[in-house]
Order: structure tokens, then sequence, then C-alpha cells
């Protein structure tokens, strides 16, 4: 049976930590492959790591790892591609603003594609300010690279882990995943998904991670986009190639 691990990064959701199991219980029963759910630890300063060692007690099929201190969502999502051994990873928010159980939507384009991610278009009920800078960073991002996906930074998105482990991670990364795939010749697949109220903890939200950053960011992927080496081998007597010493 194909094996998928689900990525949780978290950073003081206490709060939410215990509701997990729960949440993702329906997902489980529903799924045709095996799910294992792997909880990362970004270093969080309330008891958000004592929750997630009672939850991983409990519940089979869920594990953890945790940092020494905070590094961001990008290190947290890496490590967790890096921690995996499943043929596909994903990832979800500890805060569930939106829904294990529309990975589901996702189970018939994983095949045929190296990304299938989520769109909220529509559904999102963040604050004005949160829905419209995420607008302008959406669009300012597809002018530039071009990967015409809707919503870039939905945190619902599952990814073959041989192309998830090949990316160039930095700090925000986690915004240009499409991007990245893209340029590494991968395929894109966008489904429309529910969003929720929060309902636990408080967004991480600002000015400068929301706004500025990405677009700082986004000249950074360009430039590598721009960059890239490609080259196609037509021939080869490879067969024959020897190394060492006679």
């Amino acid at each position: 049976m194909p094996e998928i691990c689900i990525i949780v990064p978290i950073f003081n959701e206490e709060d939410a930590i215990l509701g997990l199991p729960e949440a993702f219980s329906p997902f489980f029963d529903s799924s045709p492959f095996k799910i294992q759910v792997l909880l990362v630890n970004d270093g969080s300063t309330d008891k958000s790591l004592d929750r997630i060692r009672e939850v991983c007690s409990k519940e089979v099929r869920f594990q953890f790892i945790s940092f020494d201190r905070n590094y961001g969502l990008s290190s947290a999502i890496k490590a967790g591609f890096d921690q995996a051994r499943t043929e596909w990873v994903g990832y979800i928010d500890a805060d569930l603003q939106t829904s294990p159980m529309d990975f589901l939507k996702f189970d018939p384009y994983l095949e045929s594609f190296d990304l299938v991610m989520g769109n909220r278009k529509g559904s999102r009920k963040d604050t004005f300010v949160k829905r419209f800078s995420s607008k302008f960073a959406n669009w300012f991002r597809d002018s530039l690279l071009h990967d015409e996906v809707q919503d870039s930074g939905c945190p619902l998105k599952i990814i073959r882990r041989e192309m998830a482990v090949s990316l160039p991670f930095f700090r925000g990364m986690h915004r240009f995943i499409p991007a990245l795939v893209l340029m590494r010749g991968g395929k894109v697949m966008e489904i429309p998904v529910g969003h929720f109220d929060r309902t636990t903890g408080k967004s991480k939200f600002n000015l400068w991670n929301r706004l500025l950053s990405p677009l700082v960011d986004t000249l950074a992927v360009r430039w590598m986009i721009k960059r890239k080496i490609n080259y196609k081998i037509t021939s080869s007597d490879l067969v024959n190639f020897k190394t060492g010493h006679s």
C-alpha cells in the first residue's frame, strides 16, 4: 500500500495539538493510502512539546521531532521532508484552518503530478488585511515567476518526496514550492479546498513575514529560475567508464 507522511509544523500551538488525532481520524479511515503524521516542534516556548509527546504516546500513527530552538516554517517543513521515508510527503498547519479530509481530493492526481496543492480562493476566513496581502503577494509572485498558481501559500500540499528533497530550501521557501517544482521540470495541480476560522492560538501574521519578506524572496527565486542550468545528453559510452587506480 502506498504511504504518505503528513508533516505538521508546530510553533506555540499548545491549544490545538490535542485535537489533531480527532481531526485526522476520518482521513485515516477514508484514505486508500497508509498515512503517517510527523509533528515537527519548531522550538515552541509554550507547552506544545509536552502535548506533542502526549499525543504521540497514545497514537501509533503520530510521531515527532523537536528542534532546539525556533528556525521557522520552511526549516520545519524541510526537516519533515528529510526525515520521512514515504513515497509522498505533505503538510498542513497545526491550526487546522484547512482540513485533513481535503487531502482526499488530491488522490486522483497524485500519480500524474509531482505536486498537488490546495487553493483557498473563495473560502478564506482570514482578516481583510491578511487576505489583501496574500492576494497582492500571489499577484506579484505570478507576475515575475509565471507559475500560474493562485494560492501558492496554501498550507495543504502533497508532493513526491524525491522531488521535495531535491528543492533548494531557504527561509520563506514554503511560499515558492510550486514555482520551484516547475523549475525542476515537475507538474503541479491546484485543487479547491475549504478554509475555516482559527479557533485556537493566534496568527503569526505580520507585515514583514506576509508581504515585505515574500516580495524580496520572489526576486531571489526569479534569479534562480533565470540562472538555472539545463542540458540534455544525446550520446554516451559511460558503460565503459571506470574510476579508481589501475
